[in-house]
């Protein structure tokens, strides 16, 4: 895990498909190919994708939406894409080997999908990740309907065949909402 300001790398590029519309100037439509290596984070913002294209030319912070595993994928938004905007610009990237290419539920929006999962996203130094109810971690996940969401946990299911039972979303997991330290008697 290493800590990025602003930008970072992924734990592995990925080859993908860009809209063109969000990479060449006029009114041109469809996918072309490229390769998704970097993540940037603004207060406020989506996370913007790093990617190269064919011809060699850096794209930066394109949002998530703009991205796709085949060229016709279904049109997305950047509701479905994304659930929360940034918190602020510094944030690790980490890919769990257990979770690693696990498939995975995922609810954007009011739909839910299912894709595999690619790594995680967990915002640091800002106003809301210290505070236990409000710290969130960003799942990013490829979805098999070919396009890429990055949700917090509360919005993703895993699927373990070895392990996990399907039965449903479960509605009564506690949220974290205290500090806990070794040296203290109190939580």
């Amino acid at each position: 895990m290493t800590l990025c300001t602003g930008s970072g790398s992924l734990p592995q590029h990925v080859y993908c498909f860009v809209e063109s519309s969000f990479v060449r100037s006029g009114e041109p439509s469809g996918f072309e190919p490229c390769v998704w290596f970097g993540l940037r984070a603004f207060a406020g913002r989506a996370w913007g994708a790093h990617v190269m294209l064919e011809c060699g030319a850096v794209v930066r912070d394109l949002p998530l939406h703009a991205l796709a595993q085949h060229d016709g994928a279904e049109p997305w938004t950047p509701t479905k894409a994304q659930h929360w905007d940034c918190y602020g610009d510094q944030f690790s990237v980490v890919r769990y080997s257990y979770l690693h290419g696990l498939e995975a539920r995922v609810r954007c929006e009011s739909e839910e999908h299912l894709g595999a999962y690619l790594f995680t996203v967990c915002p640091m130094n800002d106003g809301y990740s210290a505070e236990p109810e409000q710290s969130k971690e960003f799942k990013f996940v490829t979805l098999r309907n070919g396009r890429f969401t990055a949700q917090p946990t509360n919005r993703v299911l895993f699927i373990e065949r070895s392990f996990t039972d399907d039965t449903g979303w479960p509605v009564n997991i506690r949220r974290q909402s205290d500090v806990w330290s070794c040296e203290s008697e109190t939580p």
